[in-house]
């Protein structure tokens, strides 16, 4: 359902100039010019078609960075790394240009003696400029930036991620995690986007060896198959790569990861997920699971899988989707948690099935309920 006279929708990205948001970016506008097919957005197949969610078109970008290298050059890079097809960022320039016009510069960085509080109120102020400038019905924000440490008990400071996430409650606008970081996932914040009315989820987008695992591990217990060990190993470069190079990155991105199997198999079976840093891979990443189970008898077995992928090329559409449903939510006057977008992430808002048929039934559903809300 694409209504003409509809009012534009921000979707302000934490992050703005990374690879995903990049990707994203020069992507809506690809396939609003018609240049390329919206391919991996699941908002464009036909169950989401009467949902109402807003078009395409409509999107106006803009979003918080800590880097200084303009998107139309961020794009050029991606063209180099095999991620955008060649030409793509100078028939688009003028509309990379103008998103990278609505980027802002982000933080906390090194030297920066604002309090969060500070931070808080700067960031939400942004947000805020961006609607009214643009005369937005809304503005989703998004957190599409590198993975952070989890915080230490009893930090007197939030991570990042968070100050980003009280900023979007301050501006009013509902709130993704795309993210393995905390975000809004502290119960202050939860508490304070509930009492503001504000629909959020999240968190980790869920891209490749957790999805693949979250169709695998269904398997097995519906095939009443014993899983002994599950083993995996992830090389990648670029941004997460490097961000993940650190221990503590990894162990929160590697949580999500290891929580799919709990809540599907009912245990955590042996074995740990290894993250290794190839800076010569770029956005390019190579997944591999080994799973040893039992059959009949004790018959002991073997399933190895290798998933290779393009990180951000298969992120962002997922990125676009969840900025669309988010924000027909806000205006079908939802908030709190939405367990319903589980279908999107390795660690999804409490009460989601786990099972990636299961959840992909309930964004059905929610899509009907969209369909027929006001």
């Amino acid at each position: 359902m694409t209504n003409t006279d509809e009012r534009r929708t921000g979707v302000w990205l934490i992050g703005a100039r990374g690879s995903v948001a990049t990707t994203a970016i020069t992507g809506c506008a690809a396939v609003t010019a018609g240049l390329h097919p919206a391919t991996g957005m699941v908002t464009e197949t036909p169950p989401f078609a009467t949902a109402a969610l807003p078009s395409l078109s409509s999107l106006v970008f803009g979003g918080h960075d800590t880097t200084a290298c303009p998107l139309p050059k961020r794009a050029e890079h991606l063209v180099a790394g095999g991620v955008l097809p060649h030409g793509l960022p100078t028939a688009l320039r003028a509309e990379l240009t103008a998103a990278d016009d609505e980027i802002r510069t982000g933080g906390p960085l090194p030297g920066d003696t604002r309090t969060d509080d500070e931070l808080v109120t700067a960031f939400a102020a942004d947000i805020t400029a961006f609607v009214r400038r643009h005369d937005l019905a809304r503005a989703v924000v998004v957190n599409v930036a590198s993975t952070e440490p989890a915080p230490a008990p009893g930090s007197a400071r939030l991570p990042a991620s968070s100050l980003y996430a009280a900023a979007a409650i301050e501006a009013g606008s509902p709130y993704v995690n795309f993210t393995p970081s905390t975000g809004l996932r502290t119960a202050a914040l939860e508490d304070a986007a509930r009492a503001a009315g504000l629909p959020h989820a999240g968190r980790d987008g869920k891209t490749g060896q957790t999805l693949l695992r979250s169709v695998l591990a269904p398997m097995f217990v519906q095939r009443a198959l014993t899983v002994r060990a599950w083993s995996g190993t992830n090389l990648l470069g670029g941004g997460d790569g490097a961000a993940l190079a650190d221990p503590a990155a990894a162990a929160a991105k590697n949580a999500g990861k290891e929580r799919v199997l709990a809540d599907t198999l009912g245990t955590t079976p042996e074995g740990e997920v290894h993250i290794d840093d190839v800076p010569a891979l770029g956005d390019w990443k190579t997944a591999w699971d080994h799973i040893a189970f039992d059959g009949f008898l004790g018959t002991r077995m073997v399933l190895q899988t290798t998933w290779q992928g393009c990180d951000s090329a298969l992120a962002a559409p997922l990125v676009l989707d969840l900025a669309r449903l988010a924000a027909r939510a806000h205006e079908a006057g939802l908030s709190g948690p939405l367990p319903q977008l589980a279908f999107y992430f390795k660690d999804p808002d409490p009460a989601a099935p786990a099972a990636l048929a299961d959840q992909y039934a309930t964004l059905l559903a929610f899509a009907g309920h969209l369909r027929n809300a006001r």
